[in-house]
């Protein structure tokens, strides 16, 4: 990542959410989005890209962000990639009933919520990226 554009994969369902958070990360010339709208698509798109780096909504079809999340940690290829949740109860993620119910913790690096503030998005972002390549970095040596 040292000298090339991290590569970002925005996984979310909803349109107008997913078209602003491009423009705002297309801002920076030092990524590159690819966006994908439901679970399964956000899988498919993880193995064909091979992203830097996931932000990754809860709510969605077709694979909820749970269990992306955890089929992601489950596959060695995206055990070290950076997934930061996107999802309207980051706080109060554990006290939900949609977390009791399913009865498991995620395995996400981060949490965001939304409404996203960009300041805060790409701190968040560059943070988890920053730390990816120091593991790069040690794993190298």
């Amino acid at each position: 990542m040292d000298s090339k554009r991290a590569k970002i994969l925005l996984i979310d369902d909803d349109v107008d959410f997913v078209r602003a958070t491009l423009k705002v990360l297309q801002s920076r010339p030092d990524y590159e989005v690819i966006a994908a709208y439901n679970g399964q698509e956000g899988l498919q798109k993880a193995h064909q890209e091979k992203p830097d780096l996931i932000l990754l909504d809860i709510i969605m079809p077709l694979g909820d962000g749970f269990s992306v999340c955890e089929k992601l940690r489950q596959d060695p290829a995206f055990e070290e990639t950076p997934i930061l949740m996107i999802t309207s109860f980051a706080e109060r993620y554990s006290e939900t009933s949609l977390a009791v119910g399913q009865g498991r913790t995620l395995e996400a690096d981060d949490y965001i919520d939304k409404p996203v503030r960009p300041k805060e998005l790409f701190r968040r972002i560059d943070k988890q990226l920053a730390k990816k390549q120091r593991k790069d970095a040690k794993s190298a040596d």
